[in-house]
């Protein structure tokens, strides 16, 4: 299992609808938060092996209404402790 770490930003005013949003229909959304700056949301989704994270980003996260932009960080685990 791969995660990618999604900051989303909203349509003005529909930031918590879109993580309600995103809690209730992607079950794959580990964490949301919500963020100041640029950018309203922040979202770690966890994919299984093998599913491509632009597809899942393009034909399934950015037809959620209220989704403005998108600007997804891949992660690695590089540094988890081998012993648990």
């Amino acid at each position: 299992m791969n995660s990618i770490f999604v900051q989303i930003k909203c349509d003005l005013g529909q930031a918590y609808q879109v993580a309600a949003q995103l809690a209730d229909e992607f079950e794959n959304a580990s964490q949301i938060y919500s963020t100041s700056g640029h950018w309203d949301l922040l979202v770690q989704f966890r994919l299984e092996d093998g599913l491509d994270p632009g597809l899942f980003v393009n034909e399934h996260l950015h037809r959620v209404p209220g989704i403005r932009d998108t600007y997804t960080i891949m992660v690695f685990d590089a540094f988890t402790p081998s012993g648990g």
